[in-house]
């Protein structure tokens, strides 16, 4: 049996895959990466929540061009999570205006982006139309 690992430290693999914020105890501001204040208001209290892994696009870029060795074109978006802005790419749909716009509905999705020679897997994510 192979074993996947994720690729960022806020992707929770298993049942059911989302993504985890550190939450600011005194504001509510929430961060995917570690903070040792909040940039919001300061304070240096946080708890982790989960992300719901739906969610809405609220704006993207078609990337047309990437440092060596990095496939294009693909979507580079923010999406709206239930009030938590996360950016990520869109995977699973046509790197196009006609495929992609605001407003479009996308869910949580996993994607493989190696393994080392153990065998071990890497998962990162993406968000792909909803169907």
């Amino acid at each position: 049996m192979s074993q996947s690992i994720p690729f960022v430290e806020y992707l929770a693999l298993g049942d059911s895959p989302h993504l985890v914020a550190n939450e600011c105890t005194a504001c509510g501001a929430r961060f995917f990466d570690r903070r040792n204040a909040c940039a919001n208001c300061f304070a240096t209290g946080f708890r982790k929540v989960d992300i719901a892994t739906e969610g809405e696009v609220r704006a993207f870029t078609i990337v047309s061009l990437a440092a060596p060795g990095i496939p294009v074109p693909f979507v580079s978006a923010t999406v709206d999570c239930a009030g938590t802005s996360v950016r990520a790419n869109l995977i699973n749909v046509d790197p196009t205006p006609e495929a992609v716009h605001v407003g479009m509905k996308v869910r949580l999705a996993l994607q493989p982006v190696g393994a080392d020679g153990s065998g071990v897997e890497a998962v990162n994510f993406g968000f792909e139309p909803q169907r």
